[in-house]
């Protein structure tokens, strides 16, 4: 079994920033790459940001500046800093992962439940 949980969900003003955390925990050999979706009402969920296991980022252009992705390989958690929040940034985030669950297996992809984030203008 695997869990990925997601934390840092909130309120925030235009401007404001916060910071995403997500953990993978269960039965994992190894964890390839980790990265952040969003969903906002009405719309199709999109990549916000993706980091590999050796650290190599990439963001969509609507967040490049603004959010930063990280990942702690020893902890298995991902992160997402947010700064200059603006109000189009409000949706449910989620996190994603492809994990390995044994040294026979390959990669499969495991979603978080996802945290919402609003943005108030």
């Amino acid at each position: 079994q695997v869990q990925l949980v997601e934390s840092g969900g909130g309120l925030v003003q235009a401007g404001g920033s916060l910071r995403l955390s997500c953990a993978a925990s269960g039965s994992i050999f190894s964890i390839n790459a980790m990265g952040w979706y969003r969903q906002a009402p009405g719309k199709q969920r999109e990549l916000v940001a993706i980091i590999t296991s050796a650290g190599i980022t990439n963001y969509a252009d609507s967040v490049k500046g603004r959010f930063t992705i990280s990942r702690d390989n020893v902890k298995n958690t991902v992160y997402l800093q947010m700064n200059s929040l603006k109000p189009e940034d409000t949706a449910v985030y989620y996190c994603n992962a492809d994990i390995r669950r044994s040294i026979m297996g390959g990669y499969f992809g495991y979603w978080g439940q996802g945290t919402q984030v609003t943005v108030s203008s």
